[in-house]
């Protein structure tokens, strides 16, 4: 992939990793979006004993790791491959699939207009990161008419061979919304609390939802489901989690729902 994240992975945060060393009691990957190096400890490869750790990781395999624990000033990240479940494997690895289609399209428009591939994609992110998450993101709302690509800032004189590709290639989801949540606490363990009600969040919201830190107390949200009335019940059911998780805190919360798609 083309794109690399700066600073350091959140912690919880999938990330998609290859491996690099495999020790005794320990895996050393690089983490692909962020371009650093993680390890995994023999334990948190997979549940129970582990007799020889080649049988569930080889070099230059890719896998997808949960990140434990991050210490900035030292450079270490931890991470852990057994706590990731089935469905959230699938889930990065889609959202890895979808960045990549994004990227073929931005690489077939670089070969029509003749222009280097990495300078077109670095100058179409710039301005695409600034609303939304991923390039992905902003494409599948061009697709279902929630934006045109002239509104990103996006240059207008390859907007239309661009939005003719990005039509070609990608089908709309069956049912997104999409929003950010912005929680906020004045208690003496306020982070804490705030943590507590988004793990709250997402487990009401099981496989259905992805929230993802933006900094400051603010979460974006995405709820994918296979009828709108279903993604609408995630979203009530998500936001009654954190309202109970918060009642009796000097908390608030505000939902901001800036899309849906059908």
């Amino acid at each position: 992939m083309l794109r690399k994240k700066q600073g350091f992975p959140e912690e919880k945060e999938l990330v998609r990793c290859t491996v690099t060393k495999i020790h005794p009691h320990g895996v050393f990957v690089t983490i692909e979006e962020y371009g650093r190096s993680g390890m995994i400890h023999i334990s948190e490869i997979s549940p129970g004993r582990i007799r020889n750790i080649r049988d569930y990781v080889k070099e230059d395999k890719v896998i997808i790791c949960s990140v434990l624990r991050v210490n900035k000033e030292r450079g270490y990240i931890d991470l852990s491959l057994r706590r990731v479940s089935e469905s959230q494997r699938r889930r990065k690895v889609d959202e890895i699939k979808q960045e990549q289609k994004a990227e073929k399209i931005i690489e077939q428009l670089a070969k029509e207009i003749k222009i280097d591939n990495k300078k077109l994609y670095d100058e179409i992110i710039q301005k695409v990161l600034e609303k939304y998450n991923t390039v992905y993101d902003a494409f599948e709302d061009v697709v279902v008419g929630n934006t045109e690509l002239a509104t990103l800032g996006i240059d207008k004189t390859y907007c239309k061979q661009l939005d003719v590709l990005v039509k070609q290639r990608i089908k709309p989801p069956i049912v997104s919304i999409k929003g950010k949540i912005l929680v906020q606490s004045y208690e003496p363990n306020g982070v804490e609390v705030v943590k507590k009600a988004l793990q709250k969040a997402k487990e009401a919201g099981k496989d259905a939802i992805t929230i993802r830190y933006l900094g400051a107390g603010k979460f974006s949200f995405e709820i994918i489901a296979d009828e709108y009335k279903e993604a609408e019940t995630v979203l009530k059911d998500t936001t009654a989690a954190v309202e109970k998780s918060i009642a009796k805190t000097n908390s608030t919360i505000a939902v901001e729902r800036f899309s849906k798609k059908n």
